[in-house]
């Protein structure tokens, strides 16, 4: 029934870009290139730096200390590093796959590529919703254990 009702209707037309948004997509895939590509340098320089700073902290606390916790702590630095390295890597790749592909279905005037660009763009966005939250719930934690503690402390 809803068949024969929409029969006689046009397919829907895809989304026509004129000059303009065409210009502004093509200089935003440069902009979002160059900010990629900044952005796993930056990834790099954090692991680097997670594996040299985590590995001399740890020498320089064995020494001070002389006790098995300078390994753990410097260890724990390089973990914590590697960790922001990757969750900063996930949205830089998406970053640069929208801006490669936006170039490149630009140039061919290619809908398929269009619609892969976007993807990336619309995974970017939703990874970096995802992350807001889960940072905004850890400050709210933070808040309350700090309140619980102010509190606590307070009665003592």
């Amino acid at each position: 029934m809803e068949a024969e009702l929409y029969a006689d209707t046009p397919a829907p037309q895809g989304l026509n870009l004129n000059l303009a948004s065409e210009d502004f997509l093509r200089n935003t895939a440069k902009w979002g290139k160059f900010l990629a590509i900044v952005g796993f340098v930056g990834v790099g320089f954090m692991v680097l730096a997670g594996i040299f700073a985590g590995t001399m902290l740890g020498a320089a606390m064995s020494q001070a200390g002389g006790d098995g916790f300078g390994s753990a702590g410097g260890g724990f630095f390089t973990v914590f590093y590697l960790i922001f390295a990757a969750l900063y890597f996930f949205p830089v790749l998406y970053l640069y796959k929208f801006s490669d592909k936006m170039k490149a279905a630009l140039d061919s005037k290619d809908e398929d590529l269009i619609t892969e660009s976007f993807k990336n763009l619309k995974s970017l966005f939703k990874f970096m919703g995802i992350l807001t939250i889960v940072i905004l719930g850890f400050y709210g934690l933070a808040i309350i254990f700090m309140s619980i503690g102010a509190g606590l402390g307070a009665m003592m």
